[in-house]
């Protein structure tokens, strides 16, 4: 597995890439726009040519790069303005990622709306979001960019606790050559998946595959939680130090199926990103090849 961790663009995107070498990271993830709004200007030539830069420079010691999408994105909301502004937001996020030349452009795959006026089954979330990414997807449809849809860990309204949730929506993708999924360890922990020994890891992935496919699987957050399996809440902490254990972690960086597959960290920063590091080494230490 490609151990990295989400790298700050301040200062300039191709910073991302420096902080992630001087951490040893091998794979990195981003934000290319505002995450808690939903007005973005367009990227400038000078921090484009930057970005691919810095990229081609590193080519060899960090790919691929992850973008995470903003946080605002429903793209099951029956609210009309908020549909459309999650669409607008998704889809300046996909120009922005295929300016930038990033591989991936990861997203939660949504919330179902609670209204007053109209409520609306899980089975008809998850088909109006597959029903906005193939409008995505077909108005990118020059761009090679993967949207993953990361699994979560199922709190409030939120959709993708279960892997049938992702089968229902790839089921209904028009161009599959455009989506994935990113398998984040604390939210799939919390939404009941537990894969704490052997065994059980095994039978996860075994369930996996007979529902999404593994050919699906495209990225990992790797994150511990202080919360316990099936708790649906989400809480990250670090590697080691939360209900997963290290021992879990072992499983994961040593899958040879995995192995040139990006694991992202998504675990708590301190300054001088001390904790990333820690993180960083404490992954690196679990592998046995």
């Amino acid at each position: 597995m490609r151990i990295g961790a989400h790298m700050s663009v301040s200062g300039g995107k191709f910073k991302a890439f420096e902080r992630g070498l001087e951490l040893g990271c091998e794979s990195i993830q981003v934000f290319v726009r505002n995450v808690r709004g939903w007005s973005s200007g367009p990227l400038k030539q000078e921090e484009i040519e930057d970005f691919h830069k810095k990229k081609n420079e590193l080519k060899d010691e960090i790919w691929p790069v992850i973008s995470h999408n903003s946080y605002l994105i429903n793209l099951a909301s029956i609210d009309k303005e908020i549909l459309e502004k999650s669409y607008n937001a998704m889809y300046d996020e996909l120009i922005k990622v295929d300016q930038l030349g990033i591989e991936y452009e990861n997203m939660h795959p949504g919330v179902i709306p609670v209204s007053d006026k109209k409520e609306i089954s899980k089975n008809e979330a998850l088909n109006e979001i597959a029903v906005q990414l193939n409008k995505l997807i077909d108005a990118t449809k020059d761009s090679k960019v993967i949207i993953l849809l990361e699994t979560t860990a199922g709190q409030g309204k939120g959709l993708g606790n279960k892997f049938h949730h992702f089968k229902t929506i790839i089921d209904t993708i028009k161009n599959k050559n455009r989506i994935g999924v990113c398998f984040d360890t604390a939210h799939s922990f919390a939404a009941g998946y537990d894969f704490t020994t052997k065994s059980k890891y095994n039978k996860m992935w075994d369930e996996f595959d007979d529902t999404i496919g593994l050919a699906y699987l495209y990225a990992f957050h790797l994150n511990d939680t202080d919360k316990e399996c099936g708790s649906r809440v989400d809480r990250h902490t670090h590697i080691g130090q939360g209900r997963i254990g290290k021992e879990a972690f072992e499983f994961f960086i040593n899958d040879q199926r995995f192995k040139d597959i990006p694991g992202i960290l998504e675990t708590p920063k301190g300054k001088d990103m001390k904790d990333d590091i820690m993180n960083i080494k404490t992954l690196k230490s679990l592998r046995t090849k």
